[in-house]
């Protein structure tokens, strides 16, 4: 399909996953090539959007939160004033996100750990920020957070700085655009390879901002092959 069809083109959470998985199981693009390409793909619209440092990214434990790594990494890279806040324990980052973690780690980028200092210095440094990116909760989640995530979505939408979801805004729903719990109010989202139903839905639009479509790098006959085997 045309790109610009493409950008039409609306992925429910079941579809988005199979194309990753036809990606990485019948054609070899491993699943830390994709979280490079959506890092990458962020970072690039950050740029466009010309943002201003401090930066804050905030991660969770899964997938999303590697992408806010490599994020991240790559602001680092263009000499912005990056600080990873983890609100998860690093033990429990596991997978491509583990991977993506340790290389901030060796590299000596500043992340904090939330069990490694109080609340109140967390709402401080994103009180200071002059831009958030939300990297807490990716497409795959259902129901309401809980915390320590939810203390994460309380504390961002109360910062005044310029918020960036990734792939989705945490806490909304990527089907239906329903907010069982409570969920983060974006200015920008950053989504991969298609809109999803939750972000253009009447309630859900509402938490999404900005909605902007960035690439994997999946050429179009494997995105046609895994629908194929969807419908």
């Amino acid at each position: 399909m045309p790109a610009r069809s493409r950008s039409m083109h609306i992925l429910t959470r079941e579809q988005a996953a199979q194309i990753d998985r036809c990606a990485t199981t019948n054609f070899g693009i491993s699943g830390l090539v994709l979280m490079e390409n959506a890092g990458r793909g962020a970072s690039d619209l950050l740029c466009a959007l010309q943002v201003s440092s401090p930066i804050v990214v905030c991660c969770g434990k899964g997938n999303n939160a590697g992408d806010g790594y490599v994020i991240a990494r790559h602001l680092l890279a263009r000499n912005y004033d990056v600080q990873v806040l983890n609100w998860e324990p690093p033990e429990k980052i596991t997978g491509d996100a583990r991977t993506n973690y340790l290389i901030l780690r060796a590299m000596d980028a500043p992340v904090v750990e939330h069990r490694e200092v109080s609340s109140n210095e967390f709402s401080h440094i994103l009180s200071d920020a002059s831009w958030i990116v939300d990297a807490l909760l990716g497409t795959g989640c259902k129901g309401a957070p809980r915390t320590p995530i939810k203390q994460a979505i309380e504390a961002i939408n109360q910062a005044t700085a310029n918020t960036l979801a990734v792939d989705i805004p945490s806490g909304l729903d990527c089907d239906t655009g329903s907010v069982p719990g409570i969920a983060i109010e974006a200015d920008h989202t950053c989504t991969f390879l298609a809109a999803k139903p939750g972000l253009i839905h009447p309630v859900g639009k509402s938490y999404v901002g900005e909605l902007h479509i960035a690439d994997l790098g999946i050429p179009d006959r494997i995105i046609e092959a895994a629908l194929s085997n969807t419908t």
